[in-house]
């Protein structure tokens, strides 16, 4: 999945990219039926405001960008706007054999976000 500059629940001005977001889940669930003979598991990252170009551009870039991702660490729990990094290793994780009984999961990676 792609990252997130709008809450799971409601957003103004995101509903196609929210009903986006819910397809991708909801192919993700049907999916590991789907796959279930080939062993093939499937699961979704959401990452929550992550510091990239793309989200400094919706932000409008320089002092504005930064003043919106300012703010919204502050509605943050871990207090920051994630990194890139952050979602590759979530994403190696669940590649990885150490999660080999997850599946059909959704991974919140969003500092806590979704959580309150």
């Amino acid at each position: 999945m792609t990252g997130s500059t709008a809450g799971v629940s409601g957003t103004a001005a995101f509903s196609v990219y929210g009903a986006s977001k819910a397809a991708v889940r909801n192919l993700a669930r049907s999916w590991i039926l789907d796959l279930k003979d080939r062993h093939i598991r499937v699961n979704a990252v959401s990452p929550g405001p992550i510091e990239t170009t793309g989200l400094n551009d919706v932000f409008g870039g320089g002092e504005q960008a930064q003043g919106i991702k300012d703010f919204l660490a502050t509605q943050i729990p871990a207090g920051r706007v994630g990194k890139p990094e952050e979602i590759a290793e979530a994403v190696l994780f669940l590649a990885s054999d150490d999660a080999s009984f997850i599946n059909g999961a959704e991974l919140f990676a969003d500092g806590g976000l979704t959580q309150i």
